[in-house]
This record gives structure tokens, C-alpha cells and sequence, in this order.
């Protein structure tokens, strides 16, 4: 008989309430005095729910893309776009020829079983089914490394727009080692190649690999100008259709989003994120919404501002609803109160 101060689970295990009251649940550890199924019956039990909730299993279909492959595979691609800044010792101009060498043929092969995989998975429609994968993937891969310079190119823009657009910024190293940012905007050019390549699958796990390290939630599909920063980076969200000119300045939750999704999978194919022409600022928390919306170059648009509709060239939208009072908190008598 088991002490009433002890609390029996659902799985016969107990906690000892007298000894662990005013804990959270998840630190009191567990007693084990009587455990009463066994790992065959939570197998069993398991298993059976495989049958119930197919649709999360993927069983008996080809291999998929590894989401650690992957993620190593990023890594590795980030250290080639910025060497010295993503590696654990320092890089000497006169060994970086080496390196570079040794660090694409470590990539090669890995990111060519991965492409291999993806293409097993949803071959494009230019592929026909005797097509051959295995070339294919090799000719993806080659033709994906063979980009990484351009790349380079593009995020040397963003650096200097990160820096220039940033006092608090001490130096562009400072802005590649420490900006999420420039993370997220590296990963997102190269997904947004193998988008191009309609590689499926690896261009968003590595996208959402970003994501989850960020903040900033950018589809490999946006079509994204040079020059681009995004200040404090987290919770911005920017489409897969969207469309962003050059010299563009984001700041934190900024959303260009789609108006609906009501229409699901039918909406694939068309344009349902919106487009921001060059040299457009838009401050935190704004949403920018719809495929036919269009911001116009040199616009401001202000913060918390919700926005559904085209503004032409040099515009300033700012929200004007809101009112803020500033009071005196001696002169005030009465309690303000505030309401969350």
C-alpha cells in the first residue's frame, strides 16, 4: 500500500509530495516503486498509433533528406561564404587555397547523396522517370558550388548595408560574427539557389534550420535584392513569392505575408506575397500583405502600420489611431491601470 503523501501516475510511478511541495512538476523526480507496463506494452502501444495517425509516419518510402546532414552541410557552406569567421582556429591567406580545396571535397559528396535523396523523393517534372538521378544530382551539386562566389558578391553587400545602417555596429567583423542576420540571409541565398534548381525539400530545412537560430523566418523562395538588412532581426517573416529590390531596411516583426490561406494547395503557383521596390524602409511590427500589394522605391513605411494595399514611390504610410498620453505619476492621483 502505497503512503498517502505519494502521488500514483498513470504509469505507476510516484512523487513523494511532502518531500518535493511547491516544485514545479518537471523538476520533482520520479520514485520508482511499481512500474506496471512494460516496455513491450508501450511498444505495442506505440506501434499502434503508427497505424492510426499515418499520416506522420513515413514508412516503406524512400529515403529522406537527413536533417543532420543537412545541418552539417550548412555549417560547412558558411565557413566557405565567410572564411576565418566560422572556423575554431585561424585561416592564413597562404594555406586558404588547401583549405578551400578540403572543405569542398567534404561537401561534395555529402550534399550530392542529400540532393540524390530529394530528387528520389519529387523529382521535377523536367525529369522523367528513366531520367537519371544519380547524374542529375551530381550535375545539381557541381553547378550549386560552382555559385558560391556570386553568393560571396551579394553578402558583401549586406554586410556593408548591415554595418552602414547600424551606429551601434564597432566593425564588420563585428556584424558577421555576432548579427544573426547576416546567418540568416547567408542561408536563405543559398536555399534560394537550390529553390532555383527545384532541389525540393533541403532548401527549406535549411531555411528553417536559420529560423530556429534566428528569429527571422525567410522562405528560400523570396526573391531577395542586394544591400538588404534586417536591424535585430527577430520575428520577421518574409514569404516564399515575395519580391525585395536592392538597398531594402527591415527592422524586427516585420511580416510580408500572403492574405489568405483559405484556398490552401490551390494557391501554389501565384503570387501571394507582396513586393518592395528598392530603397524602401519599413519599421518594427508592420505587415505588408498580398501578392498584388507593391511598396514603391524610396517609401517609408512606419511602424505597427497594416498595410493591403499598393502605396506609390516616395511614400510615407505611418498609423495614426493609436494615442499616447504622458502623465505625471506625482499629479495623477487616481491608479492607472493596466490591462494585459
Amino acid at each position: 500500500m502505497i503512503h498517502s503523501s505519494l502521488a500514483l501516475s498513470s504509469f505507476g510511478f510516484v512523487r513523494d509530495r511532502r518531500r518535493y511541495a511547491g516544485l514545479p512538476w518537471g523538476a520533482k523526480p520520479f520514485i520508482f516503486l511499481d512500474v506496471k507496463l512494460t516496455v513491450n506494452q508501450l511498444s505495442e502501444s506505440l506501434v499502434a498509433s503508427y497505424a492510426r495517425a499515418g499520416g506522420i509516419n513515413h514508412l516503406d518510402g524512400k529515403n529522406l533528406p537527413s536533417k543532420r546532414a543537412i545541418t552539417l552541410i550548412t555549417v560547412d557552406l558558411l565557413r566557405l561564404l565567410f572564411p576565418g569567421f566560422f572556423d575554431e582556429t585561424p585561416a592564413h591567406s597562404s594555406e586558404i587555397s588547401a583549405r578551400t580545396v578540403a572543405l569542398l571535397e567534404k561537401v561534395l559528396p555529402i550534399l550530392e547523396m542529400e540532393i540524390h535523396k530529394s530528387l528520389q523523393y519529387n523529382p521535377p517534372p523536367e525529369l522523367s522517370e528513366k531520367a537519371n538521378l544519380r547524374a542529375s544530382s551530381q550535375t545539381l551539386t557541381v553547378e550549386f558550388l560552382a555559385s558560391l562566389p556570386r553568393i560571396r558578391e551579394v553578402l558583401q553587400t549586406d554586410a556593408e548595408a548591415a554595418y552602414n545602417g547600424d551606429p551601434a555596429a564597432l566593425s564588420k567583423d563585428e556584424v558577421i560574427l555576432a548579427y544573426p542576420f547576416i546567418e540568416a540571409i547567408a542561408v536563405q541565398r543559398l536555399a534560394h539557389e537550390l529553390y532555383l534548381q527545384k532541389v525540393p525539400l533541403i532548401p527549406r530545412m535549411m531555411t528553417e534550420w536559420a529560423h530556429a537560430r534566428t528569429g527571422m523566418d525567410l522562405h528560400p523562395g523570396a526573391l531577395i535584392g542586394s544591400h538588404f538588412f534586417v536591424d535585430h532581426c527577430t520575428g520577421t517573416v518574409v514569404g516564399e513569392t515575395a519580391q525585395i529590390g536592392n538597398h531594402v531596411k527591415l527592422y524586427q516583426g516585420v511580416g510580408l505575408v500572403a492574405k489568405s490561406l483559405a484556398a490552401g494547395q490551390q494557391l501554389r503557383g501565384h503570387k501571394r506575397h507582396p513586393t518592395i521596390e528598392d530603397s524602401v524602409t519599413i519599421y518594427a511590427g508592420a505587415t505588408i500583405m498580398g501578392g498584388d500589394t507593391v511598396v514603391g522605391e524610396r517609401s517609408t513605411i512606419g511602424a505597427n502600420v497594416f498595410l493591403t494595399s499598393s502605396v506609390p514611390a516616395h511614400s510615407l504610410v505611418v498609423q495614426e489611431e493609436a494615442n499616447v498620453r504622458v502623465l505625471s505619476k506625482k499629479e495623477h492621483q487616481k491608479p492607472v491601470e493596466f490591462h494585459i
